[in-house]
C-alpha cells in the first residue's frame, strides 16, 4: 500500500524532470521572445507528447510517460494540483480596488464583455454542428455554455504578467483591467460551475436538472465565500489555531483541499473551491500576512506545480490528428472579433477615444490561462472532445499573444494607452543575466565569511 518499486518511482522523476525542465527553458524562451511565458510551458508537451514526439517516435513516448500502469495517474494528480494552486494564485490576484471616477469604466465594461460576447457565443452554437465537438458526457447544453464562455474569457495571470514585463502594472489602464477581468471572470467561472455539474447529472437533462445544478453552484459560491470571510477574520490569527501557528501556509493548503474536495464531492468543479479560498484570503487577511502567504505560494506554484500543469495540457494535445486548422482560424477570428467589437464600442459609449477603446478590447481578448483551465475542465468533465478541447488551447495562446505583441506596439510608439497615462513613465525590467548578480552576491558572502 502506498507503494512504488525503486525502478517506478526512479522512472516517474525522470520523467517529470524532463517535462518541468523543458518547459521552464521554453518558458523562458518565450519571455525573451516577448512571448507569454504560459505558450512556451504548453510547447514543452507538444513536443514531448502525441503531437511530435509521439508522431514521430511513439515507442520513445510511451517509454517516457507510460512506463508502468500507474505512471499516467501520477501525472494526473500532478496536473491537478496544478490546477487547484493556478486557481487559488489567481483568486490571490483578486482585485475590486479602484477611483471612484473609474466606478462607471469598471461597471460598463463587466457588463459589456460579460454578456454580450457570452450570448453571442451562445448564438453561434445554432450556426454549427455541435455532434462533432460533443465529449463523452453528450451534453448539449454544458457545450453550449463551454462555447459562450470561450467567446468571453480573459485572463488575469496573462495579462498581469504582459503589463509585468511591459512596466505599467502601476498604470491608471492596467489597474482596471485586472480589475474588470476578475469581476468578470468570477461570473464566467459561475457559468462553467453549471456546466460541469450539469454534465456530471445522471440521465437526460431536464429544466430541473439544470436549475438543481445552477442552484447548487450559487448556494455554494455565495456560502463559501461568507463562510470564509468568517474564518479569515474571527478563527485564524487566533492563539488557539494550532494548525495557523503550526505552519501558516500549510494552514491554508489545508483549506484550499478542504474546500475543493467539498466542492467535487457537490458535483461542482473542484478548482472553483480553490478559486474561492483565494478570494477569500485576498479580500479578508491582514495585508502582512497577505503578502507572506501570497509569496511562499507563488514561489512554490509557478516553479513547479503549475508549469507541470501547463505541459500536461501540451501532453493531452495531439494536434496532428486531433485539430482542425480551418475551424480553429473561423472560430479564433469570431471569439477574436466579438469581443474587440463589443469592447470597442462599449468604450466609446462612455466616451473614451478610439486608441483606449481598441487598447482595451485587445487586452480583455487574452484568454491565456483561464482559457486553458475552460478548455482542460471542459474535456475532463467529458463535455468536450479531443478537437474542441486542441481549438480552445489554441485559442488562449493565440489570443494572449496578440494582446502582449499589441500593447508592446503602443508602448513603444509612445502613445497614450489611456487618459489619464499622460505621463506614464514604464517601470525598469532587469533584462539583465540573473547569473552575475547571483556570482556577485556569492563573492559578497564569501568575503564576509573571510573577514569574520
Amino acid at each position: 500500500m502506498f507503494n512504488l518499486s525503486s525502478i517506478e518511482l526512479s522512472h516517474f522523476l525522470i520523467s517529470m524532470a524532463i517535462l518541468l525542465a523543458l518547459a521552464h527553458l521554453l518558458g523562458y524562451l518565450a519571455e525573451r521572445l516577448a512571448i507569454p511565458r504560459v505558450i512556451g510551458e504548453v510547447s514543452a508537451g507538444l513536443v514531448l507528447g502525441p503531437t511530435l514526439l509521439g508522431y514521430f517516435y511513439p515507442g520513445a513516448f510511451t517509454w517516457l510517460f507510460s512506463g508502468f500502469p500507474e505512471q499516467e495517474r501520477m501525472f494526473g494528480l500532478m496536473y491537478q494540483i496544478g490546477l487547484i494552486l493556478l486557481m487559488f494564485c489567481s483568486g490571490l490576484k483578486f482585485h475590486t480596488k479602484f477611483k471612484m471616477g473609474d466606478g462607471k469604466i469598471v461597471s460598463v465594461l463587466v457588463l459589456a464583455s460579460t454578456i454580450l460576447p457570452f450570448a453571442l457565443g451562445w448564438l453561434v452554437t445554432y450556426l454549427i454542428d455541435l455532434k462533432q465537438f460533443l465529449g463523452p458526457a453528450n451534453n448539449d447544453f454544458a457545450l453550449k455554455i463551454v462555447i459562450a464562455i470561450a467567446i468571453a474569457v480573459t485572463s488575469i495571470p496573462v495579462i498581469s504578467k504582459i503589463f509585468i514585463d511591459l512596466g505599467i502594472m502601476h498604470s491608471r489602464f492596467a489597474k482596471l483591467i485586472v480589475a474588470i477581468a476578475g469581476i468578470h471572470d468570477i461570473l464566467l467561472w459561475v457559468a462553467l460551475g453549471i456546466a460541469t455539474s450539469v454534465a456530471g447529472h445522471s440521465g437526460p437533462v431536464t429544466a430541473g436538472s439544470v436549475f438543481s445544478s445552477i442552484g447548487i453552484t450559487i448556494v455554494f459560491f455565495i456560502m463559501t465565500i461568507i463562510s470564509l470571510r468568517f474564518l479569515f477574520n474571527k478563527l485564524t490569527i487566533r492563539n488557539g489555531n494550532f494548525l495557523f501557528r503550526a505552519s501558516h501556509i500549510g494552514y491554508f493548503l489545508f483549506i484550499v483541499f478542504v474546500i475543493s474536495a467539498l466542492a467535487g464531492y457537490l458535483n461542482v468543479e473542484t478548482m472553483f473551491g480553490a478559486l474561492l479560498v483565494g478570494i477569500g484570503a485576498k479580500l479578508t487577511i491582514p495585508n502582512t500576512l497577505f503578502k507572506r502567504l501570497e509569496q511562499s505560494i507563488f514561489h512554490i506554484s509557478f516553479s513547479w506545480f503549475i508549469p507541470l500543469y501547463f505541459a500536461v495540457v501540451g501532453l493531452k494535445l495531439d494536434l496532428a490528428k486531433h485539430f482542425e486548422p480551418l475551424f480553429f482560424l473561423q472560430f479564433l477570428l469570431f471569439a477574436t472579433l466579438a469581443q474587440t467589437i463589443i469592447v470597442f464600442f462599449a468604450c466609446k459609449l462612455i466616451r473614451q477615444d478610439a486608441l483606449t477603446s481598441f487598447n482595451f478590447a485587445m487586452a480583455m481578448n487574452a484568454r491565456g490561462g483561464p482559457g486553458i483551465v475552460l478548455s482542460t475542465v471542459a474535456f475532463s468533465a467529458g463535455i468536450i472532445n479531443q478537437e474542441f478541447f486542441g481549438v480552445l488551447v489554441m485559442l488562449a495562446l493565440v489570443t494572449s499573444w496578440f494582446a502582449g505583441s499589441w500593447l508592446r506596439f503602443v508602448l513603444n510608439r509612445g502613445w497614450r494607452i489611456m487618459p489619464g497615462d499622460e505621463d506614464l513613465v514604464p517601470d525598469k525590467i532587469n533584462n539583465h543575466n540573473d547569473i552575475i548578480d547571483l556570482k556577485r552576491q556569492i563573492q559578497i558572502d564569501k568575503a564576509k565569511e573571510t573577514n569574520a
